[in-house]
């Protein structure tokens, strides 16, 4: 994206002037440059065009000076550097707009090559400020990540260890029950072979428990109950696939064991409510080889679009209610998962999508920035996808992106080289 430069001045003739000086960088698209003709067209410009990288302004403008626009930009937005313009003599003005934080000043009429440099030197500073800027945003990210992670982590871990012992007793005694009960059933069966008749006592009684049923329904019992400690086993497991402490260097990984580890967490989020029926999964898991990366980071990721994908799904449903539309009724609400290798067999693709209302071009531009979101204050931290788009490219040298057109869902695409 070239340097854009706001050019501030009430003399009509200027504009073309820029325009004719800058002709060739603006059709090699060098430089992109838009102009206002006082402060207070320069301030509505700087918000309707953000991010602007420079501002040269004339001082003495009608309905806001340039000295008041200057001290507006500085609260605006501190990084943006601004060039006073004024006439020969005019030192006084020129002294106060330095002292309030101008960047430079030029005097009138222009000189060009002057103009050129001061622009140059003004783009390098507001380059290297904003590169600091984004360095530091970067870092302030990577450690709420590591912390966040490590809470997570050290959370799930300590649930998944508490679950495994009370669940291993309980496995453990399933299967004495089991031996238990068939030996009564068996003594049970012999006492009625012996004593065909054993009296009106114990044949009410036999009758009143519905002894027949009982004895054909105590294996089905048993069996709800070893499944039922199953789940539970398998659920402790995805924990803890999906808490995985991530080592100082990177572990083969089976990519599907923490999608599925970590649908399995969010089960609960695709179960139907009143506004919506369940979320279907689809998984169209393709062969992947193991891929070497760090587990826990790459959960997170999967954590972070798949919930997106089903936070969008909830918003459609509560927008379509709202509307007191039937639509949400008529439309299955998806969540695909579809896993391949490259093209050149180098790297892994996971696309993650859903059938929500789709994600605006404008909005699409963003989606990877620092604290961006378009959730209601208190739902969202606009942390999740930047995370994930520096797990995915900065921590494993891949690729995120994400496809999606009002009305046509989305689609978050990450590639993972496989080592």
């Amino acid at each position: 994206m070239p340097p854009k430069i706001l050019f501030v001045d009430d003399e009509l003739p200027f504009e073309a002037l820029i325009k004719r000086h800058f002709r060739k960088e603006i059709r090699a698209k060098m430089l992109d440059l838009i102009f206002a003709s006082n402060g207070a067209e320069a301030l509505a410009k700087l918000k309707a065009e953000a991010p602007v990288d420079l501002v040269v302004t004339d001082i003495n403008m009608p309905v806001m000076d340039g000295l008041t626009l200057l001290d507006k930009i500085n609260v605006l937005d501190p990084t943006l550097k601004t060039v006073v313009l004024s006439a020969y003599g005019d030192m006084k003005n020129i002294r106060t707009a330095m002292n309030r934080g101008a960047f430079d000043f030029l005097n009138k009429p222009i000189d060009f090559q002057d103009l050129e440099i001061t622009i140059n030197r003004a783009l390098d500073q507001v380059r290297q400020i904003r590169e600091n800027q984004q360095k530091l945003l970067s870092a302030q990210t990577q450690l709420i990540q590591s912390e966040k992670m490590s809470a997570l982590g050290q959370l799930i871990a300590g649930v998944a260890h508490e679950i495994n012992n009370p669940v291993g007793y309980i496995t453990g005694n399933i299967e004495i029950a089991e031996e238990y009960l068939q030996d009564l059933i068996d003594l049970l069966n012999l006492y009625q072979e012996q004593f065909p008749d054993p009296g009106p006592e114990i044949s009410k009684k036999m009758q009143d428990i519905g002894l027949d049923a009982l004895v054909n329904d105590m294996p089905l019992l048993i069996s709800s109950m070893r499944e039922g400690t199953d789940r539970i086993c398998l659920l402790s497991t995805s924990l803890r696939t999906f808490s995985r402490s991530d080592m100082s260097s990177k572990v083969a990984f089976n990519i599907h064991d923490g999608l599925d580890s970590t649908l399995l967490i969010l089960k609960y989020r695709l179960k139907g409510k009143m506004n919506r029926p369940a979320i279907e999964v689809i998984k169209e898991y393709g062969p992947l080889p193991l891929v070497m990366c760090y587990p826990g980071q790459l959960n997170q990721v999967f954590m972070n679009i798949i919930a997106n994908a089903i936070d969008a799904i909830d918003e459609f449903s509560d927008e379509a209610l709202s509307n007191e539309s039937n639509e949400i009724k008529e439309v299955s609400n998806i969540v695909k998962i579809r896993t391949e290798l490259t093209a050149d067999e180098k790297g892994v693709v996971i696309r993650i999508s859903d059938n929500g209302p789709g994600i605006p071009e404008d909005v699409q531009q963003h989606v990877f920035d620092y604290l961006f979101t378009t959730k209601p204050v208190g739902s969202g931290t606009g942390l999740g996808l930047s995370i994930s788009y520096q797990i995915v490219v900065e921590k494993h040298g891949g690729q995120l992106s994400c496809v999606s057109a009002p009305g046509q869902g989305a689609e978050f695409i990450i590639e993972i080289p496989l080592e």
